[in-house]
């Protein structure tokens, strides 16, 4: 382990782990697609701002979750892998310090070719990265306050994309605020699901969250509510927006066999998560499509 800790090539690895890159894509995607979608152009900002929810963003919120959860973390099975870095303690400086650089070198960047256009889009990236520390570091901890957890996650999540659109100067409408009000309860429910597996570890653990708050069974129906409000909402939006709303069931289907789930029990959720997971590839792919019928509608 001595020397594992001593190469550059193991230290990478972990830095980049704790990024979590499965998920890279649900944060950078948001911002692209609301900027294309707006701008109808492919440019440097939407090229160095991709790359910024890619990345340095991921880097950062997830390198400060893994950092302040190591201890509790050592008891969840789950940790070490893609659903989390297990990180021994030598690198929690290294990965603080190479999200900040990051999030600082890129983020600047962004906001160069971004200019002064759009100033409230300054106060909406403001708010994405203080939700991001907010959320796991010491003395905020809203991962610890039921609820607020759920609404920080999907803050980090939709976040993006209404960046996205203010810095490309989006016209607001009752439609754009169903789809985002969709998005944000479907991030609230991915957020509140994911917590059900962690109901015991967390406990042990003395960590609070929705799921121990709530109960296993009462988070997972909370879940399916909002995945289903999700897609009502979609209705309200402009076609093909309501064709989205279909992207929810899959969800639904996915999460009720633990629609009684005990919590003693509520490890089993895992298996949900996991489809949670490979649903959201799919779910991208479709709303990438979407996106790109509706660009063809107004072209």
């Amino acid at each position: 382990m001595t020397e594992q800790l001593g190469t550059v090539s193991w230290k990478t690895r972990q830095v980049v782990l704790s990024s979590r890159p499965l998920s890279w894509i649900n944060t950078a995607f948001p911002f692209a697609a609301a900027y294309v979608v707006t701008t109808g152009r492919i440019d440097a900002l939407l090229i160095v701002g991709t790359l910024f929810f890619l990345i340095p963003y991921n880097l950062l919120m997830y390198g400060i979750n893994d950092v302040f959860d190591y201890e509790s973390d050592l008891r969840n099975p789950r940790k070490g892998g893609a659903e989390g870095a297990l990180l021994h303690p030598a690198l929690h400086h290294l990965v603080i310090g190479a999200g900040v650089a990051n999030v600082g070198i890129v983020g600047a960047a962004m906001l160069v070719l971004a200019g002064a256009k759009h100033p409230l889009s300054w106060v909406v990236l403001a708010g994405s990265l203080f939700a991001v520390v907010a959320y796991s570091v010491r003395g905020l901890r809203f991962k610890e306050r039921p609820i607020l957890d759920s609404i920080t996650s999907s803050t980090h999540f939709v976040s993006p994309a209404v960046y996205g659109l203010v810095v490309a100067g989006a016209t607001i409408t009752p439609g754009l605020l169903a789809l985002l009000a969709a998005f944000f309860l479907w991030g609230m429910a991915s957020h509140a699901f994911g917590a059900v597996q962690d109901v015991e570890p967390d406990r042990h653990a003395g960590i609070a969250s929705i799921a121990t708050a709530l109960g296993a069974w009462p988070t997972v129906r909370l879940a399916i509510t909002f995945w289903a409000l999700a897609g009502l909402l979609m209705l309200f939006t402009p076609w093909p927006g309501p064709l989205a709303a279909l992207l929810v069931v899959p969800y639904i289907l996915a999460v009720r066999p633990f629609w009684t789930v005990s919590d003693a029990d509520s490890g089993r959720a895992n298996r949900g998560w996991k489809r949670f997971l490979r649903l959201n590839f799919l779910s991208g792919f479709l709303v990438t499509l979407l996106l790109l019928y509706s660009i063809r509608l107004a072209a």
